[in-house]
């Protein structure tokens, strides 16, 4: 049993680094603004990578940093000053999926901890070897594998090569994320950050003399899904995920928002400290599934860890992503005297409507919005200007980095 297993999550930006840390990542993964594979995503320029891992560091959590696009030989000089730059700044680890990238992070940072990407497909005990023997600590495994092949690799792997699982988050139609539709089709090459996710797109099939006559591949009253996978939710599964020998499961999501961060790293930070506590009587809690229904995203399966047809893409039947909530501000103080709330706006709040609180380590608490204030104290009917300062009466102490959602 891994009663320790680190819980991963995104930062794809300072503000979700954040958000990743106060409900309860042990380590965050992210990108600097080059060689990552989220290119879309706002990352972290150098000195923002810095400011990362000191405050990172100060609340005695880890940060990787994803190395993992494949580049080319043009590229190489950039990535040797690249490594130079950012080099000594105390990052815990790097997330690397080409041979010829290991190579030059062992050259030029000898001593760096080196994690092998996803992206690299590893499926076997005798891949994961192969990457230890080359300088690798930790092995990402590949999407397609189920909770017995896990469980297999890591009887035959020495203790000392660490294994991590994605258990939350969009899976890629592709196998571990290698495709080439958006590079077809766009010219963005999913391969080096930039997908334009084109597996979410709806096709048809066209006769060559009938261009006016196109037939829908597969249809619904909603529309064609050939390729649009569902999103994996492992939330339902804690005991058999700690007990699997997995030492890091992921969240995926850096081009995500800092809500779904939080909410999603908050359900499984209860869920796995739940089963810590007292595994012989942990209790699965459907309202941490109720969290993570309030975030945007697809329709919930397992992805293959319990589905051993790797052709099964679990495809969605509803083209639309799902969400229940909104986010609509965040705590910056309170006091307790008073029982007033500061907030800094995310969407728009309207006074005399029903709301929930969310806080580390608690699931949605109900409260109404009321007596709303603008940051001079004058009355308001709403908060409808982005990041616009408020407060208000809550009925129970908050505290700095709370969420207010409708």
């Amino acid at each position: 049993m891994t009663a320790m297993a680190e819980l991963l999550s995104p930062a794809g930006s300072p503000e979700k680094l954040r958000a990743a840390l106060l409900y309860g990542a042990d380590a965050v993964y992210l990108a600097g603004n080059m060689f990552g594979m989220r290119a879309a995503a706002a990352n972290f320029t150098d000195e923002e990578l810095a400011e990362a891992v000191a405050y990172t560091h100060a609340r005695g959590k880890k940060v990787y940093l994803t190395l993992n696009t494949m580049p080319r030989e043009y590229e190489y000089d950039a990535l040797r000053a690249y490594l130079s730059r950012i080099g000594s700044i105390g990052l815990d680890a790097f997330i690397i999926a080409d041979i010829g990238v290991l190579a030059l992070v062992r050259e030029m940072l000898p001593d760096a901890e080196i994690h092998i990407s996803t992206q690299t497909s590893c499926v076997s005990s005798a891949s994961a070897k192969m990457w230890h023997s080359l300088g690798a600590k930790r092995v990402v495994l590949a999407r397609e594998l189920t909770m017995e092949e896990v469980m297999r690799i890591r009887d035959s792997l020495p203790s000392e090569v660490e294994l991590e699982c994605f258990i939350h988050g969009s899976m890629c139609v592709s196998y571990s994320g290698r495709c080439l539709l958006s590079n077809h089709f766009t010219g963005r090459d999913g391969n080096r950050g930039m997908c334009a996710q084109p597996c979410r797109w709806n096709y048809v099939i066209t006769e060559e003399k009938r261009p006016e006559m196109p037939l829908p591949v597969e249809q619904t009253e909603h529309g064609t899904f050939i390729m649009s996978s569902k999103d994996m939710c492992m939330i339902e599964h804690i005991p058999e995920l700690m007990k699997s020998g997995v030492d890091s499961f992921k969240i995926e999501g850096r081009m995500k928002s800092a809500y779904y961060t939080a909410v999603v790293t908050n359900a499984y930070r209860m869920a796995m400290d739940a089963y810590t506590r007292d595994p012989a009587h942990y209790t699965y809690d459907p309202l941490w599934l109720r969290e993570l229904e309030s975030v945007s995203h697809r329709e919930y399966a397992t992805g293959y860890w319990f589905d051993r047809a790797i052709e099964n893409a679990q495809t969605v039947t509803d083209m639309g992503y799902l969400r229940e909530k909104a986010y609509l501000a965040v705590v910056t103080g309170y006091n307790p005297e008073t029982g007033i709330a500061q907030f800094i706006q995310r969407n728009k709040v309207v006074s005399d409507t029903e709301a929930e609180m969310i806080s580390p380590g608690r699931v949605g608490r109900v409260l109404s919005v009321h007596d709303m204030k603008n940051e001079n104290g004058e009355p308001i009917e709403s908060a409808p200007h982005p990041f616009m300062k408020f407060s208000m009466p809550v009925p129970f102490a908050v505290h700095e980095g709370d969420i207010l959602r409708a």
